[in-house]
């Protein structure tokens, strides 16, 4: 069986005075993940926000260890990219 790993990240953008702001760092963060971890990410809520922003990262593997990998290295990567911008992680797992 698959396992599908999602894992949303909520982002507080303090620098941010616009909605161009925030895209740039939005675009530059999804752009550098999915490069880098193979994964598919997408902005899934507070799109009309300029300073609040909340991603999806997905994996599909045979193995959940390795998917839980990725999303981990995804994870870190994410936080060492934007740093304290990054305030709240959760991984879930759809059956």
């Amino acid at each position: 069986m698959a396992a599908i790993g999602v894992l949303t990240m909520e982002l507080r953008i303090e620098t941010a005075h616009s909605l161009k702001d925030k895209r740039h760092v939005v675009k530059s963060l999804k752009e550098k993940l999915r490069n880098r971890h193979n994964i598919s990410i997408a902005e899934v809520d507070y799109q009309d926000q300029w300073q609040h922003a909340l991603l999806a990262a997905v994996t599909v593997s045979s193995s959940r260890q390795f998917a839980e990998q990725v999303l981990q290295a995804v994870e870190a990567e994410a936080y060492g990219l934007v740093g304290e911008m990054l305030t709240s992680v959760n991984l879930e797992w759809v059956d």
